[in-house]
């Protein structure tokens, strides 16, 4: 007869009491996140959310993950701020449309369940929920033993948020004339990742925990400076001015996002004259001998998102979002084209770059 004491869940490989343990750090954390239409709290098999006074709500929802950049911070063996990566990566795609973000869903995949760390990553996504004004409205939390290595997870999410119907935006709105105001972006933010390890770590051999004087800090910091949240900047533009559109500037790069928000007969014309992307872009381009149209179709290279806004409205828009620290600048302008014309020009070059 067969032995089976040892035919447990804990010998398997999965370990529910640390899963509680877990929960009951990470719980002060995904407190902070909240807003006034969450009903219940932790614990309930669905997170409850009461949609406000609206005339016609339209619901908006994205998903995402942060790629290969959690491959830098389990290198470094830091975790708390991978989450605002994962909120930003959601969140800043639904105000493209001007829905405002109302809750996040996140899914973590561990290989071992440690509850330090698991409370250090949803630290994150709540600091980033609050960031963006969203509830933490619940989430999922695996152990896969047998599937990946101990010490390896991943993390995702899905936000959804609400506009009114008469006030979605998009390349609908978007007219001959418009003015593209940029947004500058933090870092790297959650992008280009697997080019710039590739690069950086396994071809140049750098140090994740070397000081770099170019960055001014050591190149692991760098490489986790949290993705920038835009969400609460562009909604009070919204508010405010004029907006077309935004155009979130992720995986693809500017061109091939801007290409996403423009209509056939307009095309967005960007001068690089305007800009010079962050040293980290220019550490990349130099040490990876990595040339100009790679970086821009795999880095946001300085600018994290534009709002197509009216051309009357130009000043206001600059003066707003800097009154909010943001880095903000005139990236270029929409004008009507030929049909069959490229929907994105970018040219000139970059000052010191």
């Amino acid at each position: 007869m067969t032995d089976t004491t040892d035919n447990t869940y804990a010998a398997a490989g999965v370990d529910i009491a640390a899963g509680d343990r877990a929960v009951e750090l990470f719980a002060p954390h995904a407190k902070r996140a909240t807003r006034p239409e969450v009903m219940g709290g932790l614990g309930g098999f669905a997170g409850l959310f009461k949609l406000g006074d609206y005339k016609e709500p339209i619901l908006a929802a994205g998903s995402d993950g942060v790629g290969t950049k959690l491959a830098v911070a389990q290198a470094m063996d830091k975790h708390d701020t991978i989450g605002i990566d994962l909120v930003a990566m959601c969140v800043d795609d639904l105000v493209v449309c001007g829905a405002e973000p109302l809750f996040l869903q996140d899914y973590i995949a561990v290989g071992k369940v440690v509850p330090e760390k698991v409370a250090e990553i949803v630290a994150g996504i709540a600091e980033g929920c609050v960031q963006a004004g969203a509830a933490l409205l619940g989430g999922e939390t695996a152990e896969h033993p047998g599937v990946m290595e101990a010490d390896d997870y991943d993390v995702s999410a899905t936000a959804v948020g609400v506009v009114e119907a008469d006030s979605v935006l998009g390349p609908d709105k978007v007219r001959d004339g418009d003015v593209l105001i940029a947004m500058g972006s933090s870092g790297l933010h959650s992008n280009g990742y697997s080019l710039a390890r590739h690069v950086l770590l396994e071809q140049a051999g750098l140090p994740l925990d070397g000081y770099m004087d170019e960055l001014g800090r050591t190149l692991g910091e760098e490489m986790l400076i949290p993705t920038r949240i835009y969400a609460q900047d562009c909604l009070a533009l919204a508010a405010e001015c004029h907006v077309a559109t935004f155009c979130h500037v992720t995986g693809g790069g500017l061109a091939g996002n801007l290409e996403r928000v423009m209509p056939e007969g307009l095309t967005a014309h960007v001068a690089r004259s305007t800009w010079t992307p962050g040293q980290i872009f220019r550490t990349i381009s130099s040490v990876g001998k990595v040339d100009l149209s790679e970086m821009e179709k795999t880095f946001n290279m300085g600018v994290g998102m534009v709002a197509v806004v009216s051309a009357e409205d130009r000043d206001r828009a600059l003066a707003m979002l800097t009154a909010r620290h943001l880095d903000a600048w005139e990236l270029g302008e929409v004008r009507k084209s030929a049909e069959g014309a490229p929907r994105v020009v970018v040219s000139g070059n970059h000052p010191n770059f």
